[in-house]
């Protein structure tokens, strides 16, 4: 059981990558649209500033399942994370009925950033002594 717990933790990335791209491709009203049109836009615009964050997360949770994090594994996570979100601008370019735009992906950049900052520092200096344990508690937990 704990293998196959594992390998979620571990494939997670890719699936929300996947989602990420469907989502893309769909109008923005595909899913949900709110009854207010100002604030259905604004939920939306701020799911830019979590989207990409969740994506590093995601990342560093499968990298906690192997016991191999290292900083520059996170470094290269936040790389992967901002250039999907690059990548997921270029894509809403060549769909109809989305947009991209430079403040998007700006918005994308500081999502990946302020969920980089909170793991990083805290499994590596310290810094958020609450969170840096919880993240060594699944560490151990998922490969104890």
């Amino acid at each position: 059981m704990k293998k196959f717990v594992v390998w979620i933790f571990r494939l997670l990335p890719v699936a929300y990558m996947a989602a990420i791209w469907v989502m893309s491709s769909l109008p923005d009203t595909a899913v949900i649209e709110l009854p207010d049109r100002g604030i259905d836009r604004f939920v939306k615009e701020s799911l830019h500033l979590v989207e990409f964050g969740i994506l590093y997360v995601l990342l560093v949770l499968a990298a906690l399942t192997t016991g191999r994090f290292t900083a520059a594994l996170s470094f290269a996570f936040m790389a992967v994370a901002i250039g999907y979100g690059l990548l997921d601008e270029v894509h809403q370019s060549f769909v109809p009925v989305r947009s991209a735009t430079v403040i998007d992906f700006i918005k994308d950049v500081i999502g990946v950033l302020a969920a980089s900052h909170f793991l990083h520092h805290a499994y590596f200096s310290g810094k958020f002594v609450r969170l840096g344990k919880v993240m060594r508690g699944f560490e151990e937990r998922v490969r104890g």
